[in-house]
């Protein structure tokens, strides 16, 4: 993620500020992709801290109208829990914004987004159709890390599951074309595969064993959907790495030239290089203070060349090349 101009003074301001440090509201414009000072703000400002612009007084972001379903207000911390979903997404949102995907210039549909609070039984995330399905409840880290720990993940995080499921609706977007899947097969395997099946069988036996030679987690060995969504969700973990980490002003041997930005890079080979160069020093660092790793996986050679495959279609996909 980029670092922004303050448009009033000196400083920077970060993605998801409303206000400068002197107390100026600020909105971010994602068309321009900068922060300015000028309303129409969006009507869910004051509600979940939503700091994009709107197109006119009274209306929703770009982001926010993509919610059809919000949480019901009545479950217990719904609205903060929703306020950090939709936080995650106006982030991945922007991400996917440096490929053109769902801006104004994409001619394919958006997607619509069902944003659900938890009562008695859990939400089952997922897409069908162009629709997400995102459980807010997610957003409680105490719940997040009781279900990473039953589940045996080394990583979830509201980002995470954003990048993962819109990762689903993207392989629905390029589904459509006539060149996608018979590609995506070759690479991936079969979609048309019984899903159900596959998720049980995953869920009752595991991971198959040699997992880690093919696939960039244990979820992503349970059918080629999630194959596809797992290996996509990291190309956009190390693309927005590598970028925040450019950004963020910090210097690496890897980089190619100054002023590289790794969404206009078209050598799949040397964003993930990079990335995952800069991704070990970091790891390196959190280590120095007892945190977990930042990006706690280990790509394997078909890994690779499965991120390869993606970054080629989500970099052009949104533009029909």
């Amino acid at each position: 993620m980029r670092v922004f101009a303050n448009p009033v003074g000196p400083g920077s301001l970060w993605f998801d500020n409303l206000a400068t440090a002197t107390g100026t509201p600020v909105a971010y414009d994602p068309q321009a992709r900068a922060m300015i000072t000028m309303p129409p703000f969006c009507a869910n400002r004051d509600v979940i801290g939503c700091n994009w612009i709107a197109p006119e007084q009274g209306a929703f972001c770009r982001a926010c109208a993509m919610t059809a379903l919000a949480p019901d207000p009545a479950i217990p911390d719904a609205m903060p829990h929703w306020a950090k979903t939709e936080a995650a997404k106006r982030w991945v949102l922007d991400n996917l914004g440096r490929w053109n995907w769902f801006r104004p210039e994409d001619p394919g549909a958006p997607p619509v987004f069902y944003m659900l609070a938890e009562g008695p039984t859990p939400v089952a995330m997922g897409h069908a159709g162009g629709v997400v399905t995102i459980s807010v409840a997610e957003a409680d880290p105490v719940l997040r890390a009781t279900r990473r720990e039953a589940l045996e993940e080394p990583y979830r995080t509201m980002i995470g599951h954003m990048r993962h499921e819109i990762s689903h609706m993207l392989w629905w977007r390029l589904s459509l074309r006539d060149d996608f899947l018979e590609a995506f097969r070759a690479m991936f395997g079969d979609e048309r595969e019984d899903y159900a099946a596959a998720l049980q069988r995953h869920y009752q036996q595991g991971p198959p064993a040699g997992w880690r030679s093919s696939f960039v987690s244990t979820y992503a060995s349970a059918h080629p959907h999630e194959d596809w969504a797992e290996t996509a969700a990291h190309l956009l973990h190390l693309t927005d790495i590598a970028d925040s980490f450019v950004a963020a002003g910090l210097s690496s041997s890897d980089l190619p030239y100054h002023g590289w930005d790794p969404y206009m890079e078209a050598d799949a080979e040397r964003l993930i290089h990079v990335a995952t160069h800069q991704v070990m020093a970091v790891n390196h660092i959190n280590r120095a203070m007892g945190l977990s790793d930042l990006y706690p996986f280990v790509l394997s050679e078909v890994a690779r060349r499965k991120l390869v495959f993606v970054h080629d279609w989500l970099r052009r996909g949104a533009q029909g090349l």
